[in-house]
Formats: C-alpha cells, structure tokens, sequence
C-alpha cells in the first residue's frame, strides 16, 4: 500500500525523501513557454557561478530535448564525454544499446513527437581520478527539472534510467539497490495511477556483467518495453 500511494502522485513531479540527425537547437513542436524555458536552461551556467560544491571543471554545455508533443521522455543521467563534443544525447555506445532495448530506429529516437530527453544533470559532470563519469551535478534538477516536467503534462510513460533518476521520479517507492528496484518494475507500472514509470539500468558498457547476472531483464522486461514503446510511437 505505500509503495501504490507513493506511485500514485505524479512521475512527472520531483519525488518527496521520507544514423544520427542533429537535434535542433528549437524543436519546432515545442510550445512557446517550453521553448522558453529549454532557451534559459541551455544558457545556464549556474555550475560554475553558483556551485553547489566544486564548479564545474569545464565550460557548461547543457545537453537536453524537452518535447511538447513526444508521449515518452527518457530521464537519464547526465551526458559523457561523446556527448559533450556532440551536443546531442547518446551519441555513443550507451547509446546504441538504449536504442536496442527501445526497439527504435535512430530517425525514431530523435524524433521530437515521439520522444523527450531530460536527463538530471545536462552538462557533463567531468571524471574521478580513476576516468569513470561523477554524477550527476545537483544544481541541474534543484534549479530546472520540476518546471520543466510541469511543460510537459502530455508524458505518459517516463524510462528511469539508473538510480539518480529513479531517486527524483519514483521517491520512497524505489527499492534499496537498482537491482531491486528494476527487477520490480512490474509492480511499478501496475501502481502508477498517473503517468506510467519504467525503470531501467543505465546501458553503459560498464553494466554489461550485470545484464548477464540478471538474464530476466532482456527475457521479461525488454520485450514489455518495446511493445510499449511500439504501441505510443504508433
């Protein structure tokens, strides 16, 4: 009952603690007020202004795709180092496999009508001494997420992509580890009384032993998803 009630408030509010084609810098389905708001966030620089801990190491390139039309918004993490160079999301081999799991065509990932992509850090957050990604940067979601979110009441279904996400989105629903939390992705999906929340592993390289440890995932859950994502794209 409380993971049903914490589910039932809205994925799309911040969660309470107890063949690539350019993406055009304004997408021409976005309304006027997103526009907007997407125009400000790009501009953003409060990282390294007003950092929340250490500035950020390098200039900001704030790295998103909101959407007014798409039904489905990808909530990530933050951009790596292929994507800060390329100003577009996933360009790299995390983001093949995403595409992979999504069951779409690159024409269709890019597609401002048929997806969002808000990750929770838009700037790539620079590496630890050992070359693996920080995370995400705090300021982005506390400044920028929630109204963002609230421009966009036409989601229906949000893909959590990692634990960061799954924090903001799912809130006190979320299970101690990821494992726990995307391995009850079904009762999740059931719950939600609002817009539909799917979470998911980051697809990074670096998660390749888990996806074998969990074979379930590509058996059971893959197959649910494209045939979700079929269904909204159609």
């Amino acid at each position: 009952m409380r993971q049903r009630a914490a589910l039932a408030r809205s994925a799309l509010q911040p969660a309470k603690r107890c063949c690539l084609r350019p993406v055009l810098e304004h997408p021409p389905d976005m309304s006027e007020a997103l526009e907007s708001l997407a125009a400000k966030v790009r501009a953003c620089r409060i990282c390294v202004e007003q950092p929340r801990g250490r500035p950020l190491p390098h200039k900001p390139r704030p790295v998103l795709v909101p959407s007014s039309k798409a039904r489905i918004m990808l909530a990530g993490q933050a951009p790596g180092t292929r994507v800060h160079i390329s100003g577009v999301p996933f360009t790299d081999a995390s983001g093949d496999r995403l595409r992979s799991w999504l069951g779409v065509t690159p024409d269709e990932f890019y597609d401002t009508e048929k997806f969002a992509i808000v990750p929770m850090g838009f700037c790539f957050p620079g590496q630890d001494a050992k070359g693996a990604d920080l995370p995400p940067r705090r300021e982005c979601a506390t400044a920028w997420r929630a109204d963002l979110m609230a421009l966009m009441p036409q989601i229906d279904l949000v893909l959590t992509i990692g634990g960061y996400a799954q924090s903001w989105h799912m809130g006190t629903a979320r299970g101690p580890s990821l494992t726990e939390t995307v391995r009850n992705w079904r009762a999740f999906w059931d719950a939600a009384a609002g817009p539909k929340v799917l979470p998911l592993p980051h697809p990074s390289w670096r998660n390749t032993g888990w996806l074998k440890k969990n074979p379930w995932f590509e058996m059971d859950l893959l197959p649910f998803l494209r045939s979700e994502i079929r269904y909204r794209l159609n």
